[in-house]
């Protein structure tokens, strides 16, 4: 089911290409008589469980890329703003499970587009980077609060999640990961810090200790690794993380509300203002206008490894069946909700 609403907070959005500094050029958003049309992100709703999934279609390099920021941003705005309800066959039905996961078959999401930021760093166009930072902590915090709805959200993590792609799985009430996916917050290799929620919400589940040492190491972490620590609550068999999501919800059956009370009582007991968010984002924003040439160098190193080796993953996983197959959900009709 393709949601399609009108965009009445997010400013136009440039169609054209945006050329990345390596020479690559990120697809544009196409935007149509007022309406989103989405290129990188699919939204289902499972009428029989009330699920809604938004997964994520990446072109090129399954990163954060401004373009799939914007349909996510989009995509979150219209559920908030309708209460947590979708329009499906017609009607309005309620959403109980709000789920995140990917197409790709290698990765749930690399971070942030680091060929998009070299452009701006060398441009030194902070407001660029300012607005992308806003819709970050935006599409979080929506998450985070769960978008004032009475639902639950899900992350389901199969294959690499790496600095601003955990950030946004850490933005969910679950976090399921099938073994063998590989986490981490590598941003201090280059010189800088996971600015997109990592440190407001890696300590609120591990603690402030631990939640630093993950950041200030780099490492890259096995799921298992991370289940033990507490960072992951359910730990998947490999290939089987959409039935794990399954049995997640179907085992909860009718105390479903006893668990939405649970998790709303986090945000009392261990609240997070987007205020906070965005504070932490700006230093972000500070960090990445002071790197320097040799910090730009291994960013530029990187992203040329991140584009050669996720095109040899993806071609090693041509063959397999693709995750996600389209169920043909119909479209809901464009407009807003009266």
């Amino acid at each position: 089911m393709l949601i399609t609403a009108e965009d009445a907070t997010i400013e136009p959005v440039d169609t054209r290409v945006r050329n990345h500094a390596d020479g690559t050029s990120a697809p544009p958003v196409i935007k149509c008589n007022g309406t989103r049309h989405y290129q990188q992100t699919d939204v289902d709703y499972d009428p029989a469980k009330k699920i809604l999934w938004t997964v994520a279609k990446p072109l090129g390099v399954p990163c954060c890329n401004q373009n799939m920021v914007e349909e996510f941003h989009h995509s979150f705005q219209q559920l908030q703003a309708n209460h947590g309800e979708v329009m499906h066959d017609g009607e309005w039905h309620p959403v109980h499970y709000s789920v995140i996961a990917s197409r790709h078959p290698t990765a749930f999401n690399l971070g942030g587009d680091l060929a998009f930021f070299l452009t701006l760093i060398r441009e030194r166009n902070r407001k660029a980077l300012e607005h992308y930072a806003q819709l970050c902590v935006n599409i979080i915090y929506m998450r985070v609060m769960n978008f004032n709805a009475p639902l639950v959200t899900i992350s389901l993590v199969q294959g690499d999640a790496m600095g601003g792609g955990l950030e946004f799985a850490l933005s969910s009430n679950v976090i399921i990961a099938e073994q063998g996916s590989r986490m981490g917050l590598p941003e201090v290799i280059f010189n800088l810090f996971p600015g997109m929620g990592a440190y407001s919400l890696l300590s609120r589940r591990v603690g402030t200790r631990l939640a630093e040492k993950i950041m200030m190491s780099g490492n890259i972490y096995q799921a298992e690794e991370l289940h033990r620590m507490g960072v992951i609550d359910i730990l998947a068999a490999r290939g089987e993380g959409e039935k794990a999501v399954n049995d997640f919800i179907s085992k909860r059956g009718r105390r479903l509300n006893a668990i939405r009370s649970i998790y709303q009582c986090r945000h009392y007991v261990n609240p997070v203002s987007r205020d906070e968010l965005m504070n932490i984002a700006n230093l972000w924003v500070d960090a990445v206008l002071r790197l320097d040439d040799a910090d730009m160098h291994i960013i530029a190193r990187l992203v040329r490894s991140q584009q050669f080796e996720q095109g040899k993953r993806f071609q090693a996983a041509q063959g397999f069946r693709p995750r996600f197959v389209s169920t043909d959900m119909q479209a809901s009709p464009p407009g807003s909700r009266t």
